[in-house]
């Protein structure tokens, strides 16, 4: 369905560590089916969902120098001038927050350094209000190569009730329980798809102390209530990692950054910055963008 206004439930974010605040948050990767995680012992269908070649370009950040891998998420854009670009989250970066604050990991192991961050002018450290701006790109020190083509991005308007997969790092959880840390076995990025039930156009003028929109939204429903295999939503911090859409040429597109969440259990919502809302800012911001519909 198509909504025009709703409140993020900020105490269970709070919990579920995924509230935008003047700190990063712990990256977590999906919450899924309990009936999947019994039926393949753990996660390794929604670990082989995220290695597909097409989501390669989803890298990990570390806030601790690369100690720990999964401090948030990010996508890389291309190489402009020599150096890669990656998109990722605001909310993960202080409001005064600087590139360095996190090292970057290219799909080759390499732990490369940000040299400059743009956050989108729109956002505000406050996702109650403006969880569709959050948004930031991140300029390293180099390029990454290793990552196939640049992705696509979604360009259209037809984001409600299309299929994603979301993609991330971190922490990982079921249905039933939420996310526990003995679930996170075997590191790697995780998958998880889902089914979009909530759009918000963009608000304009952005209102004082309301919701902008310009976000995306999904629930965690049980399999008797319609899920299919490898549904889940975000954890406590795939925060910044993409979501993507099959176009109708058949290719995918990044339609959506990870950016808020209402829990970690059946019948939480997570919530992504919409791309398609954004295609000027991005475009200025990273000149050669291809946007598809």
């Amino acid at each position: 369905m198509t909504v025009t206004r709703r409140r993020f439930a900020t105490d269970a974010l709070a919990a579920a560590g995924m509230l935008a605040s003047a700190a990063p948050r712990r990256a977590g990767a999906v919450i899924i089916l309990d009936s999947t995680w019994r039926a393949e012992g753990g996660f390794r269908a929604h670990m082989a969902l995220a290695d597909q070649p097409q989501f390669a370009s989803v890298i990990a950040l570390s806030s601790d120098d690369g100690q720990v891998w999964g401090s948030a998420s990010g996508t890389w854009l291309g190489n402009l001038r020599g150096r890669a670009r990656i998109l990722t989250a605001a909310h993960v970066f202080n409001r005064t927050g600087t590139a360095d604050d996190y090292v970057y990991r290219a799909p080759d192991g390499t732990a490369m350094q940000g040299t400059d961050i743009v956050f989108h002018p729109l956002y505000n450290w406050n996702n109650d209000e403006r969880a569709g701006y959050d948004f930031a790109i991140v300029q390293l020190d180099g390029p990454i190569e290793d990552a196939g083509p640049p992705p696509a991005f979604y360009g259209g308007n037809r984001e409600d009730g299309q299929r994603i997969v979301m993609v991330g790092w971190g922490s990982r959880g079921i249905g039933s329980i939420g996310q526990k840390p003995n679930y996170y076995i075997e590191p790697g990025k995780a998958a998880a798809t889902n089914k979009i039930d909530e759009v918000m156009d963009a608000v304009r003028p952005p209102p004082k102390g309301g919701d902008a929109g310009n976000w995306l939204g999904v629930t965690l429903r049980r399999e008797s209530e319609g899920a299919e295999r490898l549904d889940g939503i975000l954890g406590s911090g795939d925060s910044g990692g993409s979501a993507w859409l099959r176009t109708e040429g058949g290719g995918w597109a990044v339609c959506g950054v990870n950016a808020n969440g209402s829990g970690d259990t059946y019948g939480s919502h997570s919530w992504f910055a919409r791309v398609s809302g954004v295609r000027d800012w991005l475009a200025a911001a990273v000149p050669g963008l291809r946007f598809v519909t």
